[in-house]
């Protein structure tokens, strides 16, 4: 008998049920994760691979409709498989238009379990294989990566041709753009996402330790090396390691990364031995390295042996199309931890979130929104939302302008959106009042 290897998620806050699915589940070799939540649900849902989903309808907190909603949402093809003690023909009228494949009631028997996986695990001709991780229509994600702007279509393409194999690769961007998110979606959606991933922050290593950090030490090499130590890359051997903002290496650093590259081994603080390896290795910035590179300050060599295949993540402010995308994770994600309900958000505050230029990117958006739930009680409004973006208006590069006019014109502005309010203006402008009546006299 050939093993299975699906993953099922079953959720019930009956543990009793729980347990008795496993065995079920686990005589006929699936590998089983329980969740007695659906917050427990969506953590295992947003860090492994699952290929069914079994889960009860009423749960406190948040039941299983808004689960199976949640993963109609965001895992459309992902098999749903309900089974609750309250049958009603309005449960099951709801569960079916939500995507449910099948529907069974408490008692059910072992048979008609095996049954229901039967119709869409079992007899799929596509079992065992993996299914194409292209950014699907209806979830308007991948991997982790949230959106649907021509940007990250651009970004995933270039994922689809360079995630089976180990090219090395490039990741640029901003700030809080996500490039960790990139890289992850790398080494996850392609065939090495068993191996290991190993994510290294080289600008929060100090330099004196980076070097031993990222290649190991033999026992003596230097003081307070006590005992012989693997590094990152040892580490990461058979998989991927994620150098995130590779600027900061000095140049030993990126000379012995250099040799990584070119021989494939790597060699000990402390020892003349070298290690064959087999990484991948994806670096990533936010520096401009070419200037780096005028100023000597990184090597041009490497420089061009890391960017074999480069992808340039965009700012926020250049794929504005994700910002509801994006709101609604965080609103899923937060609510849930903080409130234990779903969080929602007004169409008004919404509008000032798209309008804003988000120089924090992604990261920005996440803080604010994780401060905006806390804030609120049910629904974010306007009022749950920082000043600054309240206050931030938009001008037209087209036209340009003395910087007086320009300067007198957001004054106007400001002053118009705070009714008036001097005080209130001068604190956003961070000027006192006496000035704001100067500039406006000019």
């Amino acid at each position: 008998m050939k093993l299975l290897k699906e993953n099922i998620l079953i959720v019930d806050d009956d543990v009793n049920i729980l347990e008795l699915l496993q065995r079920h589940l686990q005589s006929w070799n699936y590998h089983v994760y329980k969740a007695i939540s659906v917050k427990e649900a969506v953590a295992i849902l947003r860090d492994t691979k699952i290929d069914l989903l079994i889960t009860d309808l009423k749960m406190p907190e948040i039941d299983g409709f808004e689960l199976i909603k949640f993963v109609s949402e965001h895992y459309p093809k992902l098999p749903k498989l309900v089974i609750t003690g309250y049958p009603s023909v309005q449960d099951s009228l709801a569960a079916i238009k939500s995507g449910v494949v099948d529907y069974l009631t408490k008692p059910f028997t072992k048979d008609e379990l095996k049954s229901a996986l039967d119709r869409f695990l079992i007899s799929s001709e596509k079992k065992g294989q993996k299914t194409e991780a292209l950014l699907d229509e209806k979830t308007k994600s991948y991997g982790e990566i949230i959106g649907n702007s021509e940007k990250i279509n651009d970004v995933i393409q270039i994922i689809e041709r360079v995630k089976d194999n180990k090219a090395t690769i490039f990741i640029k961007g901003e700030s809080g753009t996500g490039k960790e998110l990139v890289a992850r979606a790398i080494h996850y959606q392609g065939k090495f996402s068993r191996a290991p991933f190993i994510a290294v922050n080289c600008g929060g290593i100090p330099e004196n330790l980076l070097e031993s950090e990222l290649f190991g030490y033999v026992k003596g090499a230097f003081t307070g090396a006590d005992t012989t130590r693997e590094g990152f890359f040892q580490a990461a051997n058979g998989g991927t390691i994620f150098l995130d903002e590779i600027g900061n290496a000095s140049l030993a650093v990126q000379s012995r990364l250099l040799r990584v590259l070119q021989e494939k081994e790597v060699v000990k603080v402390g020892t003349t031995k070298a290690e064959k390896i087999d990484v991948r290795i994806i670096a990533a910035t936010n520096s401009d390295l070419q200037d780096m590179i005028k100023k000597q300050a990184f090597r041009e060599d490497l420089f061009y042996r890391l960017t074999v295949v480069e992808i340039n993540v965009a700012p926020l402010r250049e794929r504005k199309d994700d910002i509801q995308l994006l709101v609604d994770k965080f609103l899923f994600k937060y609510g849930v931890e903080y409130k234990d309900r779903f969080v929602k958000i007004t169409p008004e505050a919404l509008v000032i979130l798209e309008r804003y230029d988000w120089p924090g990117n992604i990261r920005e958006l996440e803080n604010i929104i994780q401060r905006a739930v806390i804030m609120c009680e049910k629904v974010i409004d306007i009022e749950h939302l920082p000043d600054h973006l309240k206050y931030a208006l938009n001008f037209s590069t087209e036209t340009l302008q003395p910087l007086k006019i320009i300067e007198k014109q957001y004054i106007e502005k400001v002053l118009r959106a705070t009714d008036n309010n001097k005080t209130k203006a001068a604190k956003i402008l961070q000027i006192d009042r006496k000035t704001i009546r100067e500039k406006l006299s000019d």
